[in-house]
């Protein structure tokens, strides 16, 4: 089967430009991030701003839509896809990533950092950023892409030290999310996620998802609720609810249309679960779309 093929976990290997410690990379319209279509994960961690356009957060077991851009921090070997599929004129993804100790091993130890550590411990969940916080900060990631090598050091101190300050925000896998630190975990995870990114619009027995990672039913139930705090259903659910959000606001097809599209057989089940992750109906929500502010 293709899917199987296409589930393989990716470990990314992060390479700075030659003289810096971390990587910065801009994308825009003429230059899109091909690079993490699939769910992938790597020991830095990594800060991404998308100035303005709608996308999915895909992140640990968390998945939701933005609609006006995004400011996230993602931990070290957090799972986590790509966040826009698409440009239009004007739009702009900047990634930095970096290592826990990519300054020294104690340069976070001392006084004057322990609270960027801080920050680092709460990123290990995943936090997205809102509000006056998220463009002000967002404009000076973006800033740095116009400075040498060492002004682009102190920025990004600056950066993560704002991040920290920041009060608008919300813990993404906040009910949960415990990778263990060993490669076989992250390799197994990863490939459920992306099987169920490749899948999600046909039904996934159980039967056929713990086969692809050498588990037992049970087993894996047990296993997939322990690392990310939900059942295999409900993410799969919610992963199926994001792609509809995302279709609500892009695309002008019907709403039964979104129902089917997004691997939902039943409209009143859809409508009712649409109903309990956003607090609106389908409807409701695409027409309060164009007035809603991130």
């Amino acid at each position: 089967m293709s899917a199987k093929k296409n589930s393989k976990p990716i470990l990314e290997k992060v390479e700075p430009l030659f003289g810096s410690s971390f990587s910065y990379k801009h994308f825009n319209q003429d230059n899109l991030n091909k690079s993490e279509k699939f769910w992938h994960y790597h020991p830095e961690l990594e800060l991404v701003y998308v100035n303005r356009g709608s996308g999915k957060r895909q992140i640990g077991s968390h998945v939701s839509h933005y609609r006006n851009g995004d400011l996230i921090l993602i931990g070290s070997n957090l799972p986590h896809c790509g966040f826009t599929d698409q440009m239009k004129e004007g739009q702009q993804e900047t990634i930095i990533q970096f290592l826990p100790d990519f300054l020294g091993q104690y340069f976070f130890d001392i006084p004057e950092m322990s609270s960027v550590k801080n920050l680092f411990e709460r990123a290990a969940k995943g936090i997205v950023f809102h509000g006056q916080n998220k463009r002000t900060i967002g404009a000076k990631i973006q800033g740095l892409r116009y400075e040498d090598s060492y002004h682009k050091l102190l920025g990004l101190l600056e950066i993560l030290k704002l991040l920290e300050e920041a009060k608008n925000y919300t813990v993404l896998n906040a009910e949960g999310f415990m990778l263990e630190t060993k490669l076989e975990d992250n390799n197994r995870i990863n490939t459920v996620f992306n099987f169920v990114k490749e899948e999600f619009k046909r039904p996934i027995p159980l039967e056929e998802i713990a086969e692809l990672v050498n588990m037992t039913v049970p087993a894996f139930c047990r296993y997939f609720k322990k690392i990310t705090g939900k059942t295999f259903v409900q993410f799969v659910n919610e992963y199926r609810l994001a792609h509809a959000a995302k279709l609500l606001h892009e695309k002008q097809i019907s709403i039964t249309d979104v129902c089917f599209e997004s691997g939902f057989n039943n409209f009143s089940y859809f409508n009712k679960k649409f109903k309990s992750l956003t607090g609106k109906s389908p409807s409701t929500y695409r027409n309060e779309l164009n007035f809603s502010i991130s």
